[in-house]
């Protein structure tokens, strides 16, 4: 398998996981935002750990690596904030859909900062995508005063987003993975902890904990691991872009575990998306 397809996998794989975010945070109603996204990056960098010692990671950091580190968990500390505010104010398709503006970003912060750059040729295919976002999401028959705070809160996460992708990338040949997804993770939790201790509200329910421990486990510690090592093999634009069928399987499971009934526009959408992600991904220039 060359590198190319290992990236694309990895990445599939952690967007499988990612999917599950949306009904998860959902299941965790009743606790603040701040608690959700300390509760899931301190949980992922528990899980970290305990992977990293069966594996013999070292995960110790030297002290000149801390600042840039420091940076990293905080952008990602925004991230999930405001990702799970979004989740809490808007639906999912909106939340989801203006979170994966992203790809965007991360291109133009990619190109500027790493000068690594795609081919002309496949920013077709990354507007198709965001077309079809635009379609699943546009198209809101009713647009409320919560629903714009989520929408923005959606838009500050894809912002961060971008960053912390580009991020992975430029450290993807500086740290072992499992080194550095956890100092990322934890410092993340420790930034998000402000948030949460002011709404702690014990005891939580079995369902609450639940929720919490699988949004640790599942979108955290496998989803964002593997996007991670992702982005090692693959640009952060194809990373990002693979990463939005995040959209298909929240939509999916909202149906199938909340009854959110996806509208013809959100289908619609999912299947432009596929388009796109073939012409970035699969298509190649043909040769003249």
């Amino acid at each position: 398998m060359n590198l190319y397809r290992k990236g694309i996998l990895l990445t599939a794989l952690g967007t499988v996981f990612f999917g599950t975010s949306p009904v998860l945070t959902r299941f965790a109603s009743g606790l603040s935002v701040g608690e959700i996204a300390f509760f899931r990056m301190f949980l992922g960098a528990i899980f970290i750990l305990i992977i990293s010692r069966f594996a013999g990671t070292d995960i110790s950091l030297e002290r000149r690596d801390v600042p840039k580190f420091i940076v990293y968990g905080l952008i990602t500390s925004f991230h999930f904030l405001f990702y799970i505010g979004s989740v809490m104010y808007t639906t999912i398709a909106h939340s989801l859909s203006l979170v994966y503006t992203a790809p965007i970003m991360i291109t133009v912060l990619t190109a500027a900062m790493l000068k690594e750059k795609i081919p002309s040729y496949k920013y077709i295919g990354i507007i198709i995508v965001i077309l079809g976002i635009i379609i699943l999401a546009g198209f809101e028959p009713q647009l409320t005063g919560r629903m714009i705070v989520g929408d923005i809160m959606a838009l500050a996460s894809a912002l961060c987003l971008a960053l912390y992708s580009v991020a992975g990338r430029r450290e993807r040949n500086n740290y072992p993975l499992l080194k550095y997804v956890f100092w990322v993770y934890l410092l993340a939790a420790i930034f998000l902890l402000p948030w949460a201790l002011p709404h702690f509200a014990w005891p939580y329910t079995l369902k609450q904990w639940g929720a919490l421990v699988m949004l640790g486990l599942l979108p955290t510690t496998l989803g964002h691991t593997l996007y991670n090592a992702g982005l090692r093999y693959i640009h952060p634009t194809y990373a990002n872009l693979i990463s939005t069928q995040e959209v298909t399987g929240g939509v999916l499971l909202g149906f199938l575990l909340l009854r959110e009934i996806p509208s013809k526009n959100s289908i619609l959408g999912i299947l432009v998306m596929f388009l796109g992600l073939f012409l970035v991904l699969v298509q190649k220039k043909q040769p003249k």
